[in-house]
């Protein structure tokens, strides 16, 4: 099966981008409801309406959502991707379909898609609420779960690019855990499935990311879903969508979603999950907080009177400004950067700092300066 192939084919080319809304996914999913497969499940703090797309006559249940945290699109982008797959009538469609029964919440939470926020509108990370159950899109989906019963969780997220494959120079392009269900961190029957799922994932990922995928840390945490319905017994997979090379928008790490989950399926439809891979899964690489978007060294700068050279980071900030996501560049660190990398690294080799205030770096300061060797960085990058 060639899945790039597959994702070319299928890719919805109305969304792109970060800033995903309700807006934009709703006229494909009224598209794709060709037989009263969409449903209101519910409405967010500021009463916009949460949409499950139920399809599939199959036995094995698999519950999947997107977009629980605002800021986080791109599995909202490969989740529409593989329904239009569900829905092209190929031979694997009517497999998946006469196999599985599909639950999917493709934007749990529409007012921080609106907004451009991790948190919903009440200023709440529905992440850290599946105890209390204090908001509504946190009792949509929990009441979504116990409603369809499912044999199978897909729990689907963006990750920052701060993130790097173990201590490498790698991004971590794509990242999965399987959730802990206890304190104790102890693999039972329930997690093991995952554990199984996670390096079936990762043996195909390798043909097309190789070294480019991570394992989330598992430190158990009962506020969230994912160790919450671990918890309750029923299998759950955790998704990181995360950077891959010059690609800001997330439009190439949306094909390598798209692949995960379809060979996530097929792992599933073929009951592939061999008996113990807890060693396989182990040898992923944990993720590990190593990149900033920019790093600057061997700069001279002059600093009292007193010359000395050193280093400096900076890192995006996104922005939403008239709609539009701004990535705006910012001084983050200043000083020692051992065993950090840049997605972009420039070498000053000993020349001058210069702005437009105190010819000096500052913290949160935006990351325009010249240097004396006739190089101009606008919002991070060089512009001569």
């Amino acid at each position: 099966m060639n899945l790039e192939q597959l994702y070319s084919q299928y890719k919805e080319p109305s969304i792109k981008g970060r800033y995903i809304t309700l807006d934009n996914i709703y006229p494909i999913l009224k598209k794709l409801n060709t037989n009263n497969q969409l449903e209101i499940i519910g409405k967010s703090v500021l009463e916009m309406p949460i949409y499950k797309f139920q399809i599939g006559t199959g036995k094995i249940k698999l519950l999947l959502w997107s977009q629980m945290h605002g800021n986080e699109s791109t599995t909202t982008k490969a989740l529409i991707d593989f329904l239009n797959l569900l829905n092209g009538d190929s031979g694997l469609a009517r497999k998946l379909l006469k196999t599985f029964t599909f639950c999917v919440i493709p934007m749990l939470n529409p007012d921080g898609a609106k907004l451009y926020t991790r948190e919903n509108a009440n200023k709440v990370d529905i992440n850290r609420d599946s105890k209390e159950l204090s908001q509504p899109e946190s009792r949509v989906l929990r009441e979504a779960f116990e409603n369809f019963e499912p044999d199978f969780c897909f729990n689907l997220h963006d990750q920052r690019t701060i993130f790097g494959v173990g201590s490498s120079s790698s991004p971590a392009t794509m990242s999965f855990l399987a959730p802990a269900y206890n304190k104790e961190r102890e693999v039972n029957a329930t997690r093991l499935k995952v554990i199984n799922l996670i390096s079936g994932i990762n043996d195909v990922l390798q043909n097309y990311i190789p070294g480019q995928v991570g394992r989330f840390d598992d430190a158990f945490n009962i506020n969230c879903i994912g160790d919450t319905f671990q918890y309750l017994g029923v299998p759950t997979v955790l998704f990181e969508a995360g950077h891959f090379p010059k690609d800001y928008s997330r439009e190439e790490t949306r094909k390598y979603v798209f692949v995960s989950l379809v060979t996530s399926f097929k792992i599933l439809s073929e009951n592939d999950l061999v008996n113990n891979e807890f060693d396989k899964y182990l040898s992923i690489p944990q993720n590990k907080v190593v990149f900033y978007d920019f790093l600057y060294k061997n700069i001279k700068i002059n600093y009292d009177g007193i010359e000395i050279i050193t280093n400096f980071a900076a890192q995006y900030k996104e922005e939403l400004i008239n709609d539009q996501i701004c990535f705006n560049a910012y001084i983050v660190h200043i000083s020692e950067l051992d065993n950090y990398f840049g997605h972009f690294e420039f070498d000053a080799k000993g020349a001058l700092y210069q702005d437009s205030s105190d010819n000096f770096p500052k913290l949160n300061q935006k990351a325009n300066f010249y240097l004396d060797n006739n190089k101009r960085f606008v919002n991070g990058s060089i512009v001569f």
